[in-house]
C-alpha cells in the first residue's frame, strides 16, 4: 500500500470509503429523459427581460444573506402560511444535509424504501443511522412496519417523499397523518414534485409542530438555479439556520428565481402541459406488451420490464439516442424497473417509437 493509500485508509471514515459517488451520466446528444426536468425552455421575450435585469446585478458584491425579497415571492407563489418561517438551500440536497447535521451523532433517520437515495447517503455522510422501511408491493406505506420501526428506533427525523421518488405515487394522506401523530421526532414531507401532484401538506403546518415541508423549484422548470426551501415553525428553522453557510444562495439565483416566480403563470401552464402529456404517455405505454406501467403523480413514469430485461432495454434505448434511468440494477421492488421523465411531445414520441421497436 502506498503512502497516499495508507493516509486515505486511516483518515477517511470507513463508511465513506465504502460508498460510491452519486453518478450523473453525460447525456451528450441523447434525448435526456433521465432526470425529471421540465423539458421546456423560456420564451425569447422572457429571456430578454431576464437578461435586462441581470445586467444590473452587482456580482462584485455578496448576495442578501437572507434572500428576503425571494422569500417574500416564494410565500406568495407557494401559499406558505404567514406565521411559518422559511429557510433556503442550494437545492433540496443542502436542506437535507443541514437537517441531518443538526442532529445528535448516531441518531436515526427513517424513511419509506425505496425512496430518494439522498436520505440514505446524507445520513451516512452525517454519521447517522439510516433505517429504510420497505413499502408494500403496490407502493403504499406499510403502516404496521412503519409503526414498529418508529416505536423501535425513535427516529429523530422521518423523510417522506410526496409523491414518492422513484415510484411516482402519493401515499395515503391518512397514513402520513398517523405518522405525524405517533412520531416524537421531526417529519419532513418532501414535496419536490408538488407541481404535478395537485396535493400538499402545506396547510397542515399549523396543526403539527413536528412537521416541516420541503420543496424545490427544479421540477417546475428552474433546475439550473439549484433552489430549494424548507417551511416550518420558527424555532426549528432557527436551529437549522445556525448550520446554513453564509450566502448559500448566490445573487444570480436569487434574482433569477424571483424574476421567474413573477411569471409563475408560464410555469403553471408548462406544468399543466406536462401532466397532459403524462396521461397520453401512460396510455401509450399501457398498450405495449411485456411492461407493467405504474400510475404517476409526478413528471416521470416507472415501468417494470420482463425479468432480466431492464438493462438490455436501457442500453438499446441509448443506442437509439434515448437516455432514461435504469433502476433495475437494484434488488427488491425496483428490480427490472426503468424510469422515464415526461418530455416534450416529440421526445415522448421518439421514446415510444424506440421502445416499441426494442421490446
Amino acid at each position: 500500500m502506498s503512502r497516499l493509500e495508507n493516509n486515505i485508509t486511516h483518515l477517511i471514515r470507513p463508511e465513506i470509503q465504502a460508498l460510491s459517488a452519486y453518478a450523473i451520466p453525460d447525456p451528450g446528444e441523447l434525448v435526456k429523459l433521465d432526470a425529471m426536468e421540465n423539458p421546456y425552455a423560456w420564451p425569447e421575450k422572457l429571456i430578454n427581460e431576464w437578461l435586462d435585469i441581470l445586467r444590473n446585478v452587482s456580482v462584485n458584491r455578496y448576495p442578501d444573506p437572507n434572500a428576503n425579497a425571494l422569500k417574500t415571492r416564494l410565500r406568495t407563489s407557494m401559499d406558505i402560511p404567514q406565521d411559518m418561517e422559511l429557510m433556503l438551500g442550494n437545492g433540496s440536497d443542502e436542506i437535507i444535509q443541514i437537517i441531518m447535521m443538526a442532529l445528535n451523532p448516531g441518531q436515526v433517520v427513517l424513511s419509506p424504501a425505496p425512496s430518494f437515495v439522498m436520505y440514505n447517503m446524507i445520513a451516512t455522510f452525517a454519521g447517522l443511522k439510516y433505517v429504510g422501511v420497505p413499502i408494500t408491493d403496490d407502493f403504499e406505506l406499510d403502516m404496521d412496519a412503519m409503526t414498529r420501526a418508529i416505536q423501535e428506533h425513535r427516529p429523530a427525523v422521518i423523510f417522506i417523499a410526496y409523491p414518492n421518488n422513484p415510484t411516482g405515487n402519493l401515499f395515503k394522506r391518512k397514513d402520513i397523518l398517523e405518522i405525524l401523530n405517533i412520531s416524537d421526532g421531526l417529519v419532513v414531507i418532501d414535496e419536490a414534485y408538488h407541481a404535478f401532484a395537485d396535493d400538499t401538506f402545506m396547510a397542515e403546518l399549523n396543526q403539527f409542530e413536528n412537521l416541516l415541508i420541503m420543496r424545490t423549484v427544479s421540477k417546475m422548470g428552474l433546475a439550473g438555479l439549484r433552489l430549494g426551501f424548507l417551511a416550518g415553525h420558527e424555532k426549528w428553522l432557527c436551529e437549522f439556520n445556525k448550520i446554513r453557510l453564509p450566502y448559500n444562495i448566490n445573487v444570480l439565483t436569487q434574482i433569477s428565481a424571483e424574476f421567474a416566480l413573477n411569471h409563475h403563470a408560464l410555469f403553471s401552464e408548462q406544468t399543466g402541459r406536462i401532466c397532459h402529456d403524462r396521461a397520453k404517455l401512460l396510455e401509450e405505454l399501457n398498450k405495449l406488451q411485456g411492461l407493467t406501467v405504474f400510475p404517476s403523480n409526478a413528471n416521470f413514469i416507472l415501468l417494470r420490464t420482463a425479468a432480466g430485461e431492464s438493462t438490455r432495454i436501457f442500453e438499446s434505448l441509448k443506442s437509439k439516442g434515448i437516455l432514461i434511468k435504469n433502476m433495475g440494477v437494484t434488488e427488491g421492488l425496483l428490480r427490472d424497473c426503468l424510469r422515464v421523465t415526461v418530455g416534450t411531445p416529440e421526445e415522448n414520441r421518439r421514446f415510444l417509437a424506440a421502445l416499441s421497436a426494442i421490446i
